[in-house]
């Protein structure tokens, strides 16, 4: 079978390669494990990580990038319960190849359909349960209470427009050119700042939050980001740190003790580990707000499998939007 494979640490572009590879053996499959036919994948950032060598969790060469596997069941482990041969299921885990082994806890089965939904669905397990980890578990969002979130037109960032508005929270957007902009308007957001056009952007968001100041902070950017969007924190307020795309901040402790709110770390990785099944509940949560219409992620142009090593590439350097999803 086809696979994209990372032999030496690296730029994607550079070390991903396309080749045959043997398929998994379906007789070999662990208790708990599935394989599947691939039908999407879908690509981010921490995909890129890997690939360089610089996320937490390295694993051991060689490896298929790509974190977020929908397919077909063509075959269960022994001990698998509540799934069938022949259900789509979204999967954490499995990678850019033709098929793929993937646990069954980390398999979210679903509705019976004609595969239109798989590419969307690709996008849901890591940036929808992110946000719906951090908005709702992390920083118990109430309606009503106003999100700043920065790189807002990103997988993450455009995944927490949706929820926050599900929530019935008013959003501010931070994002950089005419296409991020309207598409993070186009996803719901109450004011959308242009930070290409609005480096500076504290006084605006301050005007746009309103004497309260913002309750929640969304920040997947970090870096000198964070210097600007803690000045608008409201008392009481949280500050969810998810990634750090331009780079590790330092937290000024007199600041937050001074205007009374906390910052909140959000690893939603690992919090999977010591709760395994909670990527079910927030799968099942996200898939009922896409059956209402309130999720409808935010797709970059489909990638054909053949193009993947230069989409993570693209996604590395900043050109994509939204969520990446490789189409098998």
């Amino acid at each position: 079978m086809k696979a994209w494979q990372i032999h030496e640490l690296g730029d994607p572009i550079e070390r991903l390669t396309l080749g045959e590879i043997d398929a998994p053996d379906p007789d070999s499959l662990g208790a708990n494990q599935l394989l599947l036919d691939t039908t999407a994948v879908g690509l981010s950032f921490p995909d890129v990580l890997q690939c360089r060598g610089m996320y937490q969790e390295k694993p051991p060469l060689p490896f298929s990038p790509g974190g977020e596997t929908v397919g077909k069941i063509v075959a269960l482990g022994a001990e698998v319960t509540g799934l069938e041969v022949g259900q789509t299921v979204a999967c954490l885990g499995g990678g850019l190849a033709e098929q793929v082994v993937v646990p069954a806890a980390m398999a979210a089965p679903l509705p019976a359909g004609d595969g239109s939904l798989d590419a969307k669905a690709a996008a849901l397990p890591v940036n929808y349960c992110t946000v719906w980890f951090a908005l709702h578990e992390r920083a118990h969002l109430q309606t009503g209470e106003t999100v700043l979130i920065t790189g807002a037109a990103g997988g993450t960032g455009s995944a927490a427009i949706q929820i926050a508005k599900a929530a019935g929270a008013r959003v501010i957007a931070i994002a950089g050119g005419e296409v991020k902009v309207q598409a993070c308007r186009d996803l719901g957001a109450d004011v959308v700042i242009d930070h290409r056009e609005t480096p500076e952007f504290v006084e605006a968001v301050r005007e746009a939050a309103g004497k309260g100041g913002v309750n929640v902070c969304f920040d997947p950017v970090g870096g000198s980001v964070f210097q600007q969007a803690r000045r608008t924190m409201g008392w009481d307020g949280r500050y969810l740190i998810i990634g750090f795309l331009d780079g590790i901040q330092d937290a000024p402790a007199n600041h937050i003790l001074l205007k009374n709110y906390s910052i909140v770390g959000v690893h939603w990785g690992a919090s999977l580990g010591r709760d395994p099944q909670s990527y079910r509940r927030q799968m099942d949560s996200v898939l009922a707000l896409m059956d209402t219409g309130e999720v409808d992620p935010l797709l970059y142009p489909n990638v054909a499998f053949e193009d993947a090593a230069q989409a993570l590439q693209d996604l590395a350097d900043r050109k994509t939007y939204g969520k990446l999803v490789v189409a098998l």
